[in-house]
């Protein structure tokens, strides 16, 4: 199995402005899904390059085409974190989220121990564009017929459902500009990663695999 390079790990902030706003999600206490803080308060929000380069030119194209900005809630996310998250009271208190299919990962799986993940969402001038379900909505059954957040749940209205589309074939049309394939999570309609055969080459990161100025984690964290 491949080791990352940090250095081929580019921080997102450096095209934050009115392509793209950071909005690290879980360096802060108001989460909608932990309730508590999982990253340190200013940590940064890094993606694999080759995922980073999609991200920004379809937020160019985003801009240009449609005169909206995306928002990046989460990328590179550390075994060790996704273990911290797994100690929550929330998850705790959900259990069913760790059954097949999955809605959180294992320590070490999926595209984010890898930074070869990320959670986007648009706003405009008006605030956040309506996806149908806030980013991070995990339904009790995570099924397309069941939950809204499934880019197959047919229960949406027109808008949503334009929205989504708009969203996923920028992320997509960008990808096959850089001849890379991409995976649109289907029970997420805010999570875009490359391919499972791709990123399951590479070892996932640990906090303690970064050089100290890029870690993640503060411990013991405070709330």
């Amino acid at each position: 199995m491949q080791k990352i390079d940090p250095a081929a790990l580019l921080p997102m902030d450096r095209f934050a402005g009115e392509l793209l706003r950071i909005e690290l999600a879980y360096a802060s206490p108001d989460n909608l899904l932990f309730g508590e803080r999982i990253y340190r308060r200013d940590a940064t929000l890094w993606l694999h390059r080759i995922l980073a380069e999609i991200v920004v030119e379809a937020a160019k194209d985003c801009l240009k085409t449609h005169g909206k900005s995306f928002i990046l809630y989460d990328g590179l996310r550390p075994s060790d974190a996704q273990a911290k998250m797994m100690e929550t009271q929330r998850v705790k208190d959900n259990p069913h989220w760790l059954r097949e299919p999955r809605l959180l990962s294992a320590p070490g799986g999926g595209g984010h121990p890898r930074g070869m993940a990320v959670d986007l969402g648009l706003e405009d001038e008006n605030g956040l564009v309506d996806m149908g379900t806030p980013f991070d909505f995990l339904a009790e059954d995570s099924s397309p017929t069941k939950n809204p957040a499934h880019r197959n749940y047919i229960g949406l209205n027109d808008t949503v459902r334009a929205n989504r589309e708009m969203l996923t074939g920028l992320v997509l049309r960008a990808a096959e500009k850089f001849n890379v394939a991409l995976l649109p999570l289907p029970e997420e309609w805010w999570d875009f990663r490359l391919m499972p055969e791709f990123f399951n080459a590479y070892a996932p990161l640990a906090d303690s695999d970064l050089p100290p100025e890029m870690r993640m984690l503060d411990f013991p964290a405070s709330k």
